[in-house]
């Protein structure tokens, strides 16, 4: 009975929720909640019924109602168990592993061959001119965990000093594509805001500016929420990302304005639900370690 009162009030609590399609059950959660008959209302040519003789009578009883606190206890479903890292930078027992220190399996080039950049000592480096580098599995929405480290000599300013960049959702089919945050060597290197180091690149400038001394190793942990996309190839819902770069919340669900572009406005384009991941190699020596991903 408790359950069945619940499932009543959670419908009726629902902002969208018009009235039951039949008048079997609206009189069947008449006499749940202590009523009996029902009335209808119609909305937009549609005729929905909710328990009760009248809308007076409904809002009454619901008001004078005395509820149990275990109908608002919801204990199905269980969430699932996840083991957690001993630190934030380790990954928890559910997630995939892109990179753990010993090569780069896990990844291809665009071209699908292996992926050539340089791996050593529990890290790997891009070889510049090699090109992007994409994982061989594909994610929507996800949690990403990944490391980077500009290089301690520096060369180079603005756009041209450690400069890569974590792509979600890259589309071979559509080119050149993917929503990027950016990895840039941003410690006392003066650039455009929404280019620096942890912005959602051409689009949103970051919080605040917590990157680290050039040669230190650095953290983004990224919440990543996929768009998605209609049957006919319309948005029905945009991008949305939340990033801690160093443990500094940064994008604070930031909506995502489509691919990125470096030159004109970024736009969506239908694309599958799951895509790979894509590091870029912008011919920086940027390196990567420990890289890990759990699906959303």
């Amino acid at each position: 009975m408790i359950k069945l009162l619940f499932t009543f009030l959670f419908f009726i609590s629902q902002s969208d929720f018009k009235g039951f399609p039949d008048k079997e059950t609206a009189e069947y959660y008449s006499s749940i909640i202590g009523c009996e008959g029902s009335f209808s209302v119609i909305d937009e040519d549609e005729t929905y019924f909710f328990p009760c003789q009248n809308k007076s009578e409904l809002d009454k009883i619901m008001q004078e109602r005395e509820v149990e606190p275990k109908v608002t206890e919801i204990w199905d479903p269980e969430p699932t168990i996840v083991n957690p890292g001993i630190s934030f930078r380790d990954a928890p027992s559910d997630a995939i592993i892109l990179f753990d220190g010993d090569n780069l399996n896990s990844w291809i080039h665009k071209n699908g061959s292996p992926a050539k950049w340089d791996v050593k000592d529990g890290y790997f480096t891009v070889k510049p001119g090699t090109g992007d580098i994409l994982t061989k599995e594909s994610f929507g929405s996800c949690q990403l965990h990944v490391e980077f480290r500009s290089p301690t000599k520096i060369e180079g300013d603005g756009q041209d000093r450690g400069n890569s960049g974590v792509y979600f959702m890259e589309s071979t089919d559509l080119g050149d594509t993917g929503y990027e945050i950016q990895v840039l060597d941003s410690y006392d290197n003066r650039t455009y805001s929404n280019g620096q180091a942890g912005s959602v690149y051409k689009q949103h400038s970051p919080l605040v500016n917590a990157s680290k001394k050039p040669g230190e190793w650095q953290t983004y942990d990224i919440i990543f929420k996929a768009p998605v996309f209609n049957e006919n190839g319309g948005l029905e819902s945009p991008a949305y990302v939340t990033v801690f770069h160093n443990g500094v919340l940064i994008q604070n669900n930031s909506q995502i304005q489509g691919y990125v572009k470096y030159i004109g406005y970024p736009e969506y384009k239908a694309h599958a639900a799951k895509l790979p991941i894509k590091l870029q190699d912008h011919s920086n020596l940027v390196s990567f370690r420990n890289i890990w991903i759990r699906k959303l």
